[in-house]
């Protein structure tokens, strides 16, 4: 009678690899992850720019928000990261320029984590933003994948 290892190993050869799992996401769920993950950064830079007043506020009341403003007033710092974040954000959305997006709101957010999230007296906020760097780190290291202005833009200039 044949283990069940044995077993295992016969039907997953007789498969082929046809019945692999596929070594990366598919293509159109990074491209609804990399839009779904944008509209976050849209909302929040979009706020940042017409709701500055309270931005300010927010900041200024925070814990930790005198380690931000050491380095420049609150008012500039909140238009910076608005006018950052909406960038990053369309650059996430279309897939363009992907890894820089990423990056460029991996600098954003982390900063915002630490003076904004951190010594509030919930944890969710700051895991929130943990996880949202998660899936930032993904498009930074992955890039955008075929559905994307990146991928379109390389395919132009491959072609004769």
């Amino acid at each position: 009678m044949p283990s069940l290892a044995m077993t295992s190993a016969n039907n997953s050869s007789a498969r082929g690899p046809s019945a692999q799992a596929p070594a990366g996401p598919r293509p159109g769920a990074a491209a609804l992850f990399r839009g779904m993950l944008s509209l976050i950064f849209l909302v929040a830079g979009t706020g940042h720019l017409l709701n500055t007043g309270h931005i300010v506020e927010r900041l200024l009341g925070a814990k930790y928000g005198f380690l931000a403003t050491a380095v420049a007033p609150a008012r500039p710092l909140v238009l910076l990261a608005g006018a950052a974040l909406l960038i990053g954000g369309l650059g996430l959305l279309f897939g363009y320029r992907t890894r820089w997006a990423a990056v460029l709101l991996i600098l954003v957010v982390i900063p915002i984590t630490i003076t904004i999230q951190i010594g509030r007296p919930t944890l969710g906020p700051l895991f929130k933003n943990v996880a949202i760097v998660g899936g930032l780190l993904f498009f930074a290291t992955h890039g955008a994948g075929p559905y994307s202005l990146d991928a379109f833009l390389l395919g132009c200039q491959k072609s004769p």
